[in-house]
Parts: structure tokens; C-alpha cells; sequence
């Protein structure tokens, strides 16, 4: 069947190019903006009034506002939009609710545009937890109605009921309010508080009876919320994890079942009265046998057959239901029939399992309370599983030997231990903890014997090149995988058993954040790392809370700190960790404070750091006499006159950025129309060389003083002790003695993403195998791929090809390598300091210049070593580095003089002379 077409929207109907002159209206010129209200008048005076009216509220009134050439209020509105998203906005009217925007009078509009229907005041419900307690299906979560704050009592929601299908007939169910601040951060907006929508409803299944009597029935549940105008009901919908995402089966009474469900995504409770289940199974001979419940024993009715239906259409067969000694009922499936995979790693095959009774309806095979999941080895290295999922249905499965937790608990001192059955071989294989969302993997230990394995891990004490680290935040899941290989094709999932999944989640709390056990995909287990943030401060709402919290905050007194920002806190690094260095050597009397971003900035020891973007950071950044950073600032973030803001940069640019991105495909006008005011907030601005200061003039705006000092990280290529420094950076990367080093440091592609986000693909164009065989006796890689892009690099381990990503301070990789490898890295500038050689893997040069960035200067002419396309073309230059360096010897000797100049190796020194001197002056 050919993909299903997205339905069509209501503002499908507007002209992408004016959809798109009016995103960037307020930073266009007065003649563009003269040139869309003509457009959109003409465009307006055309359309169906009809389709008009469907677009969303906030829309609506743009183009309103649009057709009225009203520029203020349409500038007024764009702004709010661009703040709080464009589904956010305030309602008015308590029997007919409006649609309000600070600072416009919506009076001013046509009713039938301000106006909010029914449908787009909707209510927003979400289960968070599902579980039994006391025989009672506990279901919490939260509920509001959007663009409704929930501000107290008056707004929670009163009434909730079950309303069984196909009948009149309706439940009430008590609800008691809870607090819920994952409400508000869920919404994914910054102008409503939803924290007091939280629920609790408490469902006794007995109420569910008729006549006192189980009755089979679908049952919907429905909460209520006041609000303006009416009170709006919806629907609970279901979240992708634990207990809230999957189905769970209950049996209520003997031959009666309770499935608490989803479907599409919306709550409902099903009765069920099986005449027969899957009660255990066993080995017997050659076959399957499957031991069966009949409730009322051998007075009920017991099914005929079991149908089997390989879910590849292969075949369906019946085997005969036998009733044995004592009245048990039996069927044996021979594991001839259940074995159809070809060879140990094949693909999983599904059967789907059927039970049919004498008077011939059938009912798929559920399994009853107690049922416990189980593994039968094939002699075709694979297994036959028998296990269950949510609903409860019986599932069998051809597939490889997998690894299936049994045991799991965390100790005391925070070690998670999980233990389990594992019956393939394992040798030659590690397990690998895979983060889900940015792809990052580490490499863990583990212990295996007698079809077993056992795994200890402490995940708030990680190791990594700097010392211990925390887990990152998110979901790590396991798999064992071969050794050394990077494939993912054929990793073996760690899955939970089946009649275990009720003992999820098992949480631990770390020195700053929560580590849950958790499971997806009903028993595909995952370690969550949670975010060091507290509650409070997570979310948009509440970012836009601590802002003003940061405003308020700059009336108190300055403290006589430095407060460093490298990298958006994700690195103890580059010039501002050599600034902080300086500053210690001469035992300045300041506070160290270093924001790091999910604790993953490893800092020395006495260093107190804050959270980014917690209350503590927004704190700091108020408070503190000195702030440097290597990278932009916030637009919101504004210098006290007692402040110092130092923008050390990196980088020497060779393709365009801020400003002189305008008039290309890559342009971000909003974006670039905030640069001139971030940079006006510095004080100081440091350039690595002649040719980068004017472009900083031109690009940002910036109006003070530019330091032409160089980098203060580069001064590490001047220091006496540079040697010994490229001593200990060798025995941290446990280099081999003997091998030169290749570093390899390609930048990230604007045109190679993971869907429409800010994750790059690593364009992976070097052929990693034919390079080894060709460099491996001479050479180690050291493969340093940009922070934007993800994925993983093939066959990166302690061989030849070595992932030093996770290594923070590149100028230490530049002291240990021989030979530098990039594309259009500004790495090539801050190697150059070495004057080792350099070759440009640039197979994508007219591509990459031409359309995606364009470039200060022509880099064909320019560069200090050979431009190669191929493989083959990157080894020959390798292998021929005499002749290559002698060849672009002048050309090398010309780019050191343009951008590695000044040379001197003072730069910390002259940038920290500065902060003091500032000092001084505002004492004195």
C-alpha cells in the first residue's frame, strides 16, 4: 500500500511565502513590509471566508490584523507568539470566551475572529501512573483545559465516570485533586500554569458488575473540567512508558479479567470472561505443552483446539485440547512446527495463538494470573519463548537467544545490579548501554556463567576521560552486541520477564538527580537518568519564571565571583578554563562558579558549580562581578554597569556566520537582528588573529573592544610544559608507544539531520576499513566528531579508529597528534599553531560552499595542505606526508602568518590583566 497522506490543516490554505514574509515581518525592511500586506490583501480578498474562519484562533488574528494593515498589533502579536508559542494565549468571557493578547485590544476585531469555539478550548488529559492497590485500579495523572490556567480548586477537575459501549448506563468514579508540576512542563508553553491539575481516581472494579454478576463490556472513561463557557469533557490518554503506556490484565474472579487499556491512545477498562486460559507450560518430549485453566473446572467449557498461525503466513494448525488425569486440559505443539527461522540471527517469528471451543468460536489465547514466561532452546542456536505482553495475550516466538532480566534491585551505595537469563554464547560480546535519544554508548562489564549474566553499574559514577561522571539525562537502554562492532543490526535486547513487569519502577536517588528502571514496548527495559534540575525550575513556564526571578536577582549585592559559561556548560575546557587557570596561578581572591548542563562538565576539585539554567545559575549570572564565556548569551541576559562580561569566542571563521548570513538560504533574521544587542552586553571581545576582527565587527555587531590577543586557549602550544602535558594526555588516551596519531575532527553538514530538529547525522564518507589496512601499522585515529552530530562512529573502540568525542579539551588532542584531518573545521586554524601538517578531506567542497554556507575566503587557494574527495586520494597524501608538506610549504608558512598571529602565547595573561584593571578602576 502506497504511505498514507498527512491529513490537511485548516492553515494549509496560506502561501508558504507569505506564511513566511510575515514570520520575518518584524525584521524586515518598511518597503518588504509594504510588499506582504499588498500580498496578503490580494491573497485575503480571494480567499474562502469559510476556510478563513478554521485556522487557529492565534492565526486567525494575524491575518485579520493583516487584512487591516494594522502593523503595530500584528508586530505586537508576532512578538507574543515568538515568547509564549503560537498556541498560547489568554481567554476572557465566562459563557462566550475570547481569545485576548497583552497589549491588544481585541475589542477592535471582528467577533467571529476573536471568538473561541468549542473545539479550541480542548482538554488536554494525560495518565501518568496505572496501578492496583487493594484490589482498586489507581490512575493518576493530570487534566486542564488549554489556554485555561489552573490557578486553585475551583478549576480541577470535579467529575469523572465510566460510560459502558453500547449502553446507557454511567459510573461515577471519585476524583481527588493532586498537585502535578509536571502538568505545566508537559504543556511545552510558558504562559499558563497548570500545577494544581493534577488527579487521582480511584476505580472499584465491583461497581463495574451488573445484577451483582460480571457481564463482558468496553467501558470509556471521561473526566469533566469547568471551563469559560462550558464544562468541557475529555478523554485520559496514554504516555509511552511504564504503567501509563502500557495495558494491564487483572483477574477479578475466577474466569473473570479486567484489561485496563488504551485505545487510540484513550483510556478504557474492558471485562472479559474467558472460558479457557493458558495457566503454564512445560517441555515434554519434542513439543510445547501448554497446561489450560477451564473456570469451574471440568463443569466449564473447554476449548476443542488450539490454533497456531505463523504471523509470516506460513501456515495455521490446529492441535487437540486433551483433557488428562485429574481434569487437566493440555495441548502439545511440537517445536518442529514452532522453529521456522533459518539460521541463529535471523529475525524473530511471531505466532499468534487461538483458542477454539466445540461449538466452533474461537478466542484469542490469553494467559491467566500467576503465568510465568519461559525460554526452550532450539538446536538451531534460537530459542522458542513463551511469554505475554500488556493484554495479556499468550505470545510465542521464534528468536534469537535473548537476554531477559530476572533479578534487579539498586544497593545502598546507588549500584544497580540487574541479573538474568542469558542462553546464548558469550564470548566475544559486551554489553552496551545505548542513550535513546543522542545515541551516545558506553561499554560495560558484566559477569556470565551457566546460562546467566549479572550487571553492576553505578550510573552516578560513570568513568570518562576526566574522572568520574553522572549519567546524562535521559533513557539508556541495554544490549549485548559483538564485540568491536558498531552495527546495531544485530544487538540481542535486554527485555524484562514478562510477570515482572508490575515490579517497575525501581527508582534510586543520586547525589543529584533520580535513576529509574523503567520499560518501553511493554518489557524492553531502560535505565532513565533524570534531570539534575529540580521540578521547579524545569520546563518553559517555569524558565520564563526564574527570567524575572534574574531581574530581581541583579538588585542584590555583587559578589566577587567569576562565572564561566563554555559551551552552553557542557565542558571544563577552551579559553575560559585557561582564563580560570590564570587566575588561580596568580591566586586572585574571586570565587570559581562554572555552569555545567546536565553535570557532564567534570571541574577541579573546590570549584563550586551550578546547574544550567536552575535557579542557582540564573543566581549566579545576576550576581557575580565577572562573567566569561566562549559562546552566545540569551538576548534576556543583560549586564549590570558593576558587571564584566568577557566573550572570548572560538574559532577563526572560514564559513560565514551571524549577519553575514543574510541575503542566504541559512539566514535566521530574528535570530540575527538580537546579535547586535548580546554583543553590546560585552565589555570585551577577543579575536585569534587580523583577518577574524573585522568579521567580528560585521557579524555581530559588536560595537566595544576587540582584544587582538589570540585565543587564550591557545597558549598551550607556547607553554614550557606543552611535552609534559602531551605526556599525560597519552596515558589518559592509553596511546601505544610507537604509533603516530591522525586526528580526524570533520564539522557537522546543515543538510544531513535526524528529522527537523538540531541533531546532525555524521556524514560518514571515509572508508574506516581500507584506511587501517592501508595506515594501521604506522597509525592510531583519534576520530573527534562536531558536538552536533550523534551517531555513532563504525568500529571506534581501542584499536586503530578511537572515538575521543567525549575527550573535553581538544587542544590536547592537537598536542598529541601528528597529522591533522578535517574539512572546513575551524580546527585547521588552531592547529596550524603546530606547524604539523594538515590534509582536507573535502569530498562535498562545491556542495558544502557553494549551497549550504559560503565561505570568508577561498579556501582552494589558501589551504596549508592538499584537498582530497576519495579514500584512496586521504591515504596517498598520508603516505606521502615529505613530499606533501615541501609542496604546500609556503602556502603553510602564508596561513600561520595570517591566522595564527599573534604567536606569543600571552593571550590568558593579556585578557586577565584586563578583568583586574577593570577591577581596579570600579574600586578606586
Amino acid at each position: 500500500m502506497p504511505p498514507k497522506k498527512p491529513a490537511k490543516k485548516p492553515e494549509d490554505i496560506l502561501p508558504a511565502d507569505l506564511r513566511r514574509s510575515m514570520h520575518w515581518l518584524p525584521e524586515s525592511s518598511a518597503e518588504e513590509r509594504e510588499e506582504f500586506f499588498t500580498a496578503a490583501g490580494e491573497f485575503l480578498a480571494s480567499a474562502d471566508p469559510r476556510k478563513l474562519r478554521k485556522l487557529p484562533p492565534l492565526m486567525r488574528v494575524k491575518w485579520q490584523l493583516a487584512r487591516e494593515r494594522r502593523l503595530d498589533d500584528l508586530l505586537t502579536v508576532l512578538s507574543h507568539e515568538r515568547e509564549f508559542r503560537a498556541s498560547s494565549f489568554l481567554v476572557s468571557g465566562k459563557l462566550r470566551p475570547r481569545l485576548e493578547i497583552p497589549g491588544l485590544d481585541s475589542g477592535s476585531l471582528p467577533a467571529d475572529v476573536v471568538r473561541l469555539g468549542p473545539g479550541e478550548l480542548p482538554v488536554r488529559a494525560k495518565a501518568t501512573e496505572v496501578l492496583w492497590v487493594d484490589g482498586r485500579l489507581v490512575v493518576r495523572g493530570y487534566a486542564f483545559v488549554q489556554n485555561v490556567p489552573v490557578d486553585g480548586k475551583a478549576l480541577l477537575p470535579r467529575f469523572a465516570w465510566l460510560r459502558q459501549q453500547g449502553a446507557r448506563r454511567r459510573v461515577p468514579v471519585r476524583v481527588k485533586a493532586r498537585t502535578e508540576l509536571r502538568a505545566t512542563r508537559d504543556s511545552g508553553q510558558a504562559l499558563h500554569a497548570y500545577d494544581e491539575a493534577g488527579f487521582e481516581i480511584v476505580i472499584d472494579p465491583k461497581k463495574l458488575r451488573t445484577g451483582g454478576q460480571w457481564q463482558p463490556g468496553v467501558w470509556q472513561l471521561t473526566l469533566a473540567l469547568p471551563s469559560p463557557g462550558v464544562v468541557r469533557t475529555g478523554s485520559v490518554d496514554r504516555i509511552d512508558i511504564g504503567s501509563a503506556g502500557h495495558s494491564q490484565a487483572r483477574e477479578l474472579a475466577d474466569g473473570v479479567r479486567l484489561l485496563a487499556g488504551f485505545s487510540d491512545e484513550r483510556m478504557q477498562l474492558t471485562i472479559e470472561t474467558p472460558a479457557a486460559e493458558v495457566a503454564g507450560h512445560e517441555e515434554t518430549d519434542d513439543a510445547l505443552r501448554l497446561a489450560l485453566h477451564v473456570p469451574g473446572g471440568s463443569a466449564g467449557q473447554a476449548p476443542a483446539r488450539l490454533l497456531v498461525e505463523h504471523k509470516g503466513g506460513e501456515f495455521k494448525r490446529a492441535y487437540d485440547v486433551t483433557r488428562g488425569p485429574g481434569g487437566a486440559f493440555t495441548a502439545d505443539i511440537p517445536f518442529a512446527d514452532l522453529s521456522v527461522g533459518d539460521s541463529a540471527t535471523a529475525a524473530t517469528q511471531d505466532f499468534i495463538t487461538t483458542l477454539e471451543f466445540p461449538d466452533g468460536t474461537t478466542r484469542r489465547a490469553t494467559v491467566r494470573a500467576g503465568f510465568r514466561p519461559g525460554q526452550y532452546l532450539t538446536d538451531r542456536g534460537r530459542e522458542i519463548a513463551v511469554t505475554t505482553d500488556g493484554p495479556g495475550l499468550l505470545k510465542l516466538h521464534d528468536r534469537r537467544r535473548q537476554a531477559v532480566v530476572d533479578e534487579l534491585h539498586w544497593t545502598p551505595e546507588g549500584e544497580l545490579v540487574l541479573s538474568g537469563v542469558y542462553t546464548g554464547a558469550t564470548d566475544g560480546l559486551e554489553l552496551v548501554l545505548r542513550h535513546g535519544k543522542y545515541f551516545e554508548e558506553k561499554y560495560l562489564p558484566f559477569e556470565s556463567g551457566d546460562g546467566r549474566f549479572t550487571l553492576r553499574l553505578t550510573p552516578d559514577r560513570m568513568p570518562s576521560y576526566d574522572g568520574d561522571q553522572q549519567l546524562r539525562e535521559g533513557r539508556w537502554y541495554l544490549s549485548f552486541r559483538k564485540e568491536g562492532e558498531s552495527d546495531r543490526k544485530d544487538d540481542v535486547p535486554v527485555k524484562l520477564r514478562g510477570d515482572l513487569v508490575d515490579s517497575l519502577p525501581v527508582t534510586h536517588q543520586g547525589s543529584v538527580r533520580t535513576y529509574t528502571v523503567e520499560r518501553r514496548f511493554f518489557d524492553r527495559i531502560f535505565l532513565a537518568a533524570g534531570s539534575p534540575l529540580r521540578e521547579e525550575d524545569r520546563g518553559k513556564y517555569r524558565q520564563r519564571m526564574l527570567r524575572a526571578q534574574y531581574v530581581r536577582d541583579r538588585e542584590k549585592p555583587l559578589r566577587n565571583a567569576v562565572f564561566y559559561n563554555c559551551y552552553h556548560g557542557r565542558q571544563f575546557s577552551d579559553s575560559p578554563r585557561a582564563i580560570y587557570e590564570e587566575l588561580v596561578r596568580r591566586g586572585t581572591d574571586v570565587e570559581h562558579i562554572w555552569g555545567t548542563n546536565d553535570q557532564q562538565a567534570v571541574v577541579p576539585p573546590g570549584m563550586r558549580t551550578v546547574e544550567w539554567k536552575s535557579a542557582e545559575w540564573h543566581e549566579a549570572l545576576a550576581t557575580s562581578r565577572f562573567l566569561v564565556t566562549n559562546v552566545m548569551i540569551s538576548s534576556w541576559i543583560k549586564r549590570r554597569e558593576d558587571q564584566l562580561f568577557i566573550q572570548t569566542w572560538h574559532g577563526t571563521p572560514l564559513k560565514k556566520m551571524g549577519a553575514d548570513l543574510l541575503g542566504t538560504s541559512k539566514a535566521n533574521p530574528a535570530y540575527i537582528a538580537t546579535l547586535p544587542g548580546r554583543f553590546e552586553q560585552f565589555e570585551y571581545l577577543t579575536s585569534p588573529n587580523a583577518f577574524t576582527t573585522p568579521i567580528m565587527r560585521s557579524a555581530f555587531g559588536f560595537p566595544n573592544e576587540i582584544l587582538e590577543c589570540g585565543y587564550p586557549r591557545n597558549d598551550v602550544f607556547y607553554r614550557e610544559d606543552r611535552e609534559e602535558i602531551a605526556d599525560r594526555v597519552r596515558k589518559t588516551l592509553r596511546l601505544p608507544e610507537g604509533k603516530k596519531v591522525l586526528l580526524y575532527t570533520p564539522t557537522w553538514r546543515d543538510d544531513q539531520r535526524f528529522g527537523t530538529g538540531k541533531k546532525f547525522k555524521l556524514d560518514l564518507q571515509l572508508d574506516l576499513a581500507e584506511f587501517e589496512r592501508a595506515l594501521g601499522d604506522e597509525y592510531v585515529l583519534l576520530f573527534r566528531k562536531h558536538p552536533k552530530m550523534l551517531n555513532n562512529i563504525t568500529g571506534a573502540r581501542d584499536g586503530f579508529v578511537r572515538d575521543v568525542a567525549a575527550y573535553a579539551e581538544i587542544s590536547d588532542l592537537y598536542l598529541v597528534s601528528d597529522v591533522l584531518i578535517t574539512d572546513y573545521s575551524s580546527s585547521m586554524f588552531d592547529f596550524a599553531h603546530t606547524g604539523r601538517p594538515m590534509v582536507f578531506f573535502t569530498y562535498d567542497l562545491e556542495h558544502y560552499r557553494d549551497t549550504l554556507r559560503g565561505f570568508y575566503f577561498d579556501f582552494t587557494g589558501t589551504s596549508p595542505g592538499p584537498l582530497v574527495k576519495t579514500t584512496a586520494e586521504l591515504i596517498d597524501s598520508l603516505q606521502n606526508l615529505d613530499t606533501v608538506s615541501k609542496e604546500y610549504a609556503d602556502r603553510y608558512a602564508a596561513f600561520v602568518k595570517k591566522f595564527c598571529e599573534p604567536a606569543d602565547g600571552l593571550a590568558t595573561a593579556q585578557v586577565v590583566d584586563r578583568m583586574l584593571d577593570w577591577a581596579k578602576r570600579q574600586q578606586g
